[in-house]
């Protein structure tokens, strides 16, 4: 078992930042690929990032590409989301999940475990 909590959502003004954490418990970690969902008011929950188990290969879903960095540190089982230059569009429940493989992070039936979701609102 995974459990996943996620901090850092808050309130920002447009073309600010926030930085996201998700702290997972258990020791298998490392043996996951991670990411980062969101659902927006009256939307399905879309996919927004993703980062391999080595760290080293990433992903992400076009409209964040150039704006939000994923990234980290197994040592600590937390996985971050920088998100820079915020848009109103952005506005959201962001989610942390884990699944087996890189691939399976940008399909909803392949998430193994998810977080409770933190907050974040981008005013205009």
């Amino acid at each position: 078992q995974v459990q996943l909590v996620e901090s850092g959502g808050g309130l920002v003004q447009t073309g600010g930042s926030l930085r996201l954490s998700c702290a997972a418990s258990g020791r298998t970690f490392s043996t996951y690929s991670m990411g980062w969902w969101r659902q927006s008011p009256g939307k399905e929950r879309e996919f927004v990032a993703a980062i391999h188990q080595n760290g080293g290969d990433t992903t992400y879903v076009g409209s964040v590409k150039g704006r939000f960095i994923i990234s980290r540190d197994n040592g600590k089982s937390t996985v971050f989301l920088q998100m820079n230059g915020l848009k109103p569009e952005d506005t959201g429940v962001y989610y942390c999940a884990a699944s087996e493989t890189l691939g399976g992070m940008t399909r909803y039936e392949a998430i193994d475990y998810w977080g409770q979701g933190t907050q974040v609102t981008v005013s205009s």
